[in-house]
């Protein structure tokens, strides 16, 4: 199954009284970093506002071409700034991947839960970049540069000028563990995808 542009996944239940609830799981997107030394002022070069919850993204092996990374800021819709390192995958694999999203609702905590990529057969995605607060995982590195000007990274997105940096030709990471606020892609190639309906307990870690 293929996405192009950053659309969304929406489920809808409807209830008695209690109104109508709306499920919405931002496309999967995954990412490597390095701790970054500071926070900068740059924003996160996307055309959407996130919504007011992060997400969970999980995969056992990324391999990815063309990477950076920057500090930046996200902003919800209600104007609420969120600080996040930014990274840019130009193309990348992911192999037995997952998302996570847990919304509140009139009816409780309800979750959403996407898989794709298993089997052998990976996802795959193109132009990805993301807005990230938190990443675990044993990552590699080829050719990586740390500490570049991030008006002067490698990818085509870049971040602002005076700012803290770094990019690699390549990266690779086991294990991963990832939550962020937002993920753009130019296509998402989603093998073998299923996505169900949560109590909200269940993540991806």
């Amino acid at each position: 199954m293929k996405f192009r542009s950053p659309k969304k996944l929406i489920s809808k239940a409807t209830a008695s009284h209690a109104g109508r609830i709306t499920l919405a799981a931002v496309p999967v997107g995954i990412v490597a970093a390095v701790l970054m030394g500071g926070v900068a002022q740059g924003q996160v070069p996307v055309s959407f506002a996130v919504s007011g919850s992060q997400f969970q993204i999980s995969a056992s092996l990324l391999e990815g071409t063309g990477f950076s990374q920057y500090a930046g800021v996200t902003k919800d819709t209600e104007g609420g700034e969120h600080s996040v390192a930014i990274a840019n995958i130009k193309s990348a694999t992911l192999a037995d991947l997952c998302q996570s999203v847990v919304s509140e609702t009139p009816l409780g905590k309800v979750g959403v839960l996407i898989k794709a990529g298993g089997g052998g057969n990976p996802a795959s995605a193109s132009d990805l970049q993301i807005g990230m607060t938190g990443l675990k995982g044993d990552a590699s590195f080829g050719k990586i540069r740390i500490g570049v000007d991030a008006s002067t990274v490698n990818t085509e997105s870049k971040g602002t000028a005076g700012d803290f940096a770094q990019d690699a030709d390549s990266v690779t990471i086991k294990n991963l563990q990832q939550t962020a606020w937002s993920t753009q892609a130019s296509v998402f190639t989603l093998t073998g995808m299923t996505l169900e309906l949560t109590d909200g307990s269940q993540g991806c870690f």
